[in-house]
């Protein structure tokens, strides 16, 4: 390694998939890649803690869902952790120019305790030649894998009222609005990660996760997560508002104006009348804030790491992610500890485990809550019992499985999941997931968000059965994604007579394939100049289009030459399992000869992919 980045400042970071801290020094990374584009080098190692973290895949999936945009290496053996002698999570190696250890950085605060030394670095070795300015050029795609309409949702929140599903399109920085059944009515968000508050098709956020909606159901909050932000959408004034956080990451926690009062990312939200519980999993604790005064505080813990419990100002919790509420308790996950856990809301404020041992104990187990164990269980939901307390749905996120655990009879049992990634509809334990994060019920049905397989599932709580919500009006949900997404298709040069043209658009589906018709088809297309024109209209819209598309356009000279541009945006999906949609756009330039010995029509054909071959275009492209 040394010998193939002499030349470089280079940067080991080691980190593990569902560690808080490793996410928060992600940016300062970034920063320092940024201020030193020819001098850094950061190279990713992922050791793991959990043992679903060491897959390969599991590495892609995570790198690519927090947005790491450099090399990554799965020291799967932990040969590079033994090597360097690393013990904590995060830890940054610094390699100078010459190879030699610069020795490592445990913990947050990367880019303070760093950035004087490598510009020192970066003058003297540059002043010396000894800076070898070679990029390394893009190692990592940054998009999901497929160009599906949601990209790693990581909650979801049913309105059962309102008739209203809110969906965090985590990956795509917004949240979506739909109806119970999957249709798409409003879009939160322009999808381009960011910090603006205003109207829906204004405002930015950076990877939201949990919501809470108002009693009167006309204002929604959101845990703007790598913003470290508390946001509120009016949803009938359709505006964005910032209401808690400054923008940075707290290190130590303060009681405070909500609005100058600095948290770190919050992962989920929780409202009990006018009273907002965070689960701030960046400094393990829970904070609430007063809706009506606009105050921040604590309610539960020291903000050390740890599965004490106590009085819930003296426990210690381990990177809270989900909350759930009944019956005057709140119920929440600890993933870190793989644990469930509870806190009276009364006075005396008393928290407990339910389910979780230790930091380092995990597994997959069911039985008597003293029996149960987890994996990193992120998504939680409360259902009130027709007797007795009521039962909990945990979602156990790196065991892929969705676990009930019955607060009568302190006992727990798998209702889906196979315990493997995968996906795939059903009962039981033949029905898969990937690593599903958040959960949120109506009557009898639990809404899923299956955050690795970039869809939202529906579990029928009477009969069990796991099914995939097929959303639909899918145009008003489409983001622009640029590079291996978009088809790009220059055509050969085509001979054309003066005077009517036909221009026809033929694209061909893959086998087993349709035309999803609730996705609005649109075809356009234009030409510079006057040669080429319209003759009627230069563009078409359908629902489920039928090919060829056969649109009129007029050859206005008898020589020259003239290029053609035109875009599709088009939806397929399988004729059989209408559960994802694909969403191409397809771009078209045709150059054109004007010739009277030439023909009546411009051909624009192509070949869509199946899902499996875009899967293998964006694994090696």
């Amino acid at each position: 390694m040394s010998g193939d980045l002499r030349g470089k400042i280079v940067l080991l970071d080691f980190w593990t998939q569902g560690c808080i801290n490793c996410i928060h020094i992600i940016p300062d990374l970034h920063r320092l890649e940024q201020e030193y584009p020819d001098e850094v080098v950061v190279i990713a190692v992922h050791w793991a803690k959990f043992p679903s973290e060491r897959e390969s895949e599991a590495v892609r999936e995570a790198s690519i869902r927090y947005g790491r945009q450099h090399p990554i290496v799965n020291d799967d053996q932990e040969l590079l952790r033994r090597a360097y002698g690393i013990n904590a999570w995060p830890t940054v190696v610094a390699i100078d120019p010459l190879g030699r250890v610069l020795g490592p950085i445990a913990g947050e605060g990367v880019y303070e305790r760093l950035a004087p030394a490598i510009g020192v670095m970066a003058d003297e070795y540059g002043h010396n030649g000894l800076i070898d300015p070679t990029p390394l050029g893009e190692l990592l795609e940054i998009e999901p894998a497929l160009p599906t309409v949601l990209s790693f949702p990581g909650k979801v929140l049913a309105d059962e009222a309102g008739d209203r599903l809110f969906i965090a399109d985590t990956g795509r920085h917004r949240v979506l609005v739909a109806t119970l059944e999957g249709e798409l009515v409003d879009v939160i968000g322009t999808g381009a990660e960011g910090w603006t508050d205003g109207g829906f098709a204004e405002a930015s956020f950076r990877r939201p996760q949990g919501m809470a909606l108002a009693r009167d159901g006309n204002t929604l909050y959101i845990a703007d997560r790598e913003n470290h932000l508390i946001r509120a959408a009016d949803l009938r004034a359709r505006e964005v508002t910032t209401i808690a956080g400054t923008g940075e990451p707290v290190t130590v926690f303060h009681r405070g104006p909500a609005a100058q009062t600095a948290i770190a990312s919050p992962w989920d939200l929780h409202l009990e009348g006018e009273v907002l519980y965070i689960a701030g999993a960046g400094r393990h604790q829970l904070w609430l804030m007063n809706t009506e005064s606009g105050v921040l505080d604590f309610f539960a813990g020291t903000g050390a790491e740890g599965l004490d419990d106590g009085h819930r100002l003296d426990a210690t919790l381990s990177q809270p992610s989900g909350l759930a509420a009944g019956y005057g308790v709140l119920y929440f996950t600890d993933p870190e500890a793989s644990a469930v856990r509870q806190v009276s809301l009364g006075l005396d404020g008393r928290l407990d485990t339910l389910v979780g041992k230790h930091l380092f104990v995990w597994g997959d187990e069911v039985g008597s809550f003293d029996n149960t164990l987890l994996q990193h269980a992120v998504g939680i939901e409360f259902v009130p019992g027709s007797q007795g307390n009521g039962l909990l749905y945990v979602a156990d996120t790196y065991n892929h499985r969705i676990k009930v655990l019955d607060l009568d009879t302190k006992t727990s049992s798998v209702l889906v999941g196979g315990g493997t990634p995968g996906l795939q509809d059903g009962f039981g334990t033949d029905a898969l997931l990937a690593e599903p994060s958040g959960l949120s019920a109506t009557t009898g049905t639990l809404y899923v968000a299956d955050t690795n397989n970039h869809r939202i599932r529906t579990l029928d709580l009477a009969t069990g059965e796991l099914t995939t919500l097929a959303l639909s009006n899918l145009e008003i949900a489409t983001v622009t994604m640029a590079g291996v997404i978009d088809d790009n298709v220059v055509l050969l040069p085509q001979r054309v007579a003066p005077g009517s043209v036909e221009i026809v658009l033929d694209l061909k589906l893959p086998e087993g394939y349709k035309f999803n018709t609730d996705g609005l088809f649109e075809f356009e297309w234009s030409a510079e100049g006057d040669l080429l024109s319209p003759r009627d209209a230069a563009r078409y819209e359908a629902r489920g289009p039928e090919m060829p598309v056969r649109l009129t356009g007029t050859v206005g000279a008898d020589s020259g030459t003239a290029v053609l541009t035109a875009t599709a945006v088009v939806f397929y999906c399988p004729a059989v399992d209408e559960t994802f949609c694909l969403i191409r756009d397809v771009n078209f330039i045709a150059p054109i000869e004007i010739d009277p010995a030439g023909g009546s029509s411009i051909r624009l054909t192509h070949q869509l992919l199946a899902a499996e071959e875009l899967e293998q275009r964006l694994g090696t492209g």
